[in-house]
């Protein structure tokens, strides 16, 4: 039979695992991470960072960054659509809420016509 501390082991070891995941794939993203966010906050952020992006793809735009000289990112094709950065010391409540006002913006954003 399988001891009460080994079952919560075993789950904390898994939250830490999703934890690092959700920490590593917003990390690729450019978001800053602090080490300091609980796993519910991961979430959040990755949560509100795919609505962001489905509305960008939903107005045409592009979610790569144009790449500059020495594999250099610069500007995205149109500024709205670049991903708001997460400031230094920005709460992860605060930074969720800039999220989803910049995804209403580009949901009011015309669509592209390529």
């Amino acid at each position: 039979m399988t001891q009460p501390n080994d079952a919560s082991s075993r789950e904390h070891e898994e939250v830490r695992r999703v934890s690092g995941e959700l920490a590593g794939r917003l990390g690729r993203l450019g978001i800053r991470v602090t080490g300091s966010e609980r796993p519910e906050e991961l979430l959040d952020m990755l949560e509100a960072v795919e609505r962001f992006e489905a509305a960008v793809q939903a107005r045409g735009g592009d979610l790569m960054m144009d790449e500059g000289p020495h594999g250099r990112t610069t500007e995205p094709d149109e500024q709205q659509f670049a991903l708001p950065v997460r400031r230094e010391h920005e709460s992860v409540a605060h930074y969720v809420e800039r999220l989803a006002r910049a995804t209403d913006d580009v949901r009011r954003h015309p669509p592209r016509a390529d």
